[in-house]
């Protein structure tokens, strides 16, 4: 019997975003900035939400869940990627990409159901008003933010164990900027067909979901906002639901973008563009988007600021 000559790796090297130094400087501190805009807008929302009794709806209930999975999920990657902007090596250990995997895949999955659950809340608040309190009552939206977190939590897991019984056994080189699924089976020299049918299959459920949940709902709105009889109902209608729709359109189009492609057709160099928009750019663009376009929460930071200068 031919006994396979397997190299056991230790941890994986990263080939990052780019291998010169004058350019990954730069790298550094753009991504240094846009990680601090992250964290400090997303952290702003949910302390806004906290604070002020007028956002203590589920709406904003939702929008600080929200605002909590994007810190999660661009913490797994942009405090790495930055370090490795600064080394020449920029390996990982095997352990840890593991976990960095397991819960950037878990809190991305989180996304992507709170949007579908936002858009549900707003068919309710839209179409059925008088039901909205029952229908949203603190226990129900209490359920479905948990349900999201829990299906999370199951579907990444299943990823990240499947991925993880690969072998990795030619080269321990990603070429990405994170541990990813699709570069990691690239990595792989063991059959990945099994892999690939339960990320589509999964990765699948979760987004057609999402997608079909506020497909659903934007068009039960947009035909109870053409019913109204008064031109600013329309106009707070489409004012509350626009900064929802371009999260949506913006996070699964780059999700549709990344999965659902065929494995012919995969590129790492585009892929690892494209990454950086979902882990990086988006969830900065998530508490801008929201805030500039939604009159409740620009009055809740005037006030918040007024108030601060006052006291000071």
């Amino acid at each position: 019997m031919a006994v396979e000559n397997f190299t056991l790796f230790t941890e994986f090297i990263f080939l990052g975003l780019s291998g010169r130094q004058d350019v990954q400087k730069g790298l550094f501190v753009f991504f240094f900035f846009v990680y601090g805009i992250t964290l400090i807008a997303n952290l702003g929302m949910i302390l806004l939400i906290k604070v002020d009794p007028r956002l203590h709806t589920p709406m904003y209930y939702f929008l600080s869940n929200l605002s909590f999975c994007d810190i999660c999920y661009s913490s797994t990657v942009s405090p790495k990627m930055l370090a490795d902007f600064l080394s020449e090596q920029k390996g990982i250990p095997y352990d840890f990409c593991a976990i960095q995997l397991y819960f950037f895949g878990a809190f991305a999955d989180v996304e992507c159901l709170m949007l579908a659950v936002m858009a549900y809340d707003r068919y309710v608040a839209i179409c059925n008003p008088l039901l909205y309190t029952i229908a949203m009552s603190r226990r129900i939206c209490t359920q479905l933010v948990a349900v999201a977190y829990l299906v999370g939590l199951v579907d990444s897991a299943i990823h990240t164990c499947l991925t993880f019984q690969l072998s990795f056994c030619n080269s321990n080189v990603i070429n990405h900027f994170f541990c990813d699924i699709p570069p990691l089976l690239a990595l792989s020299c063991s059959d990945t067909s099994i892999n690939e049918i339960v990320m589509f299959t999964f990765i699948g459920c979760v987004v057609g979901l999402s997608i079909v949940t506020v497909l659903l709902s934007y068009s039960y709105i947009i035909m109870t906002i053409f019913r109204m009889n008064s031109a600013e109902g329309r106009r707070k209608a489409f004012s509350t639901c626009a900064s929802h729709l371009t999260a949506v359109a913006i996070f699964h189009g780059t999700l549709l973008f990344m999965y659902f492609r065929p494995s012919s057709s995969y590129s790492m160099d585009t892929d690892k563009m494209a990454s950086v928009f979902y882990t990086v750019v988006i969830p900065m663009l998530n508490p801008l988007i929201y805030s500039l376009r939604n009159k409740d929460v620009k009055g809740a930071l005037s006030k918040a600021i007024s108030t601060n200068l006052c006291s000071g």
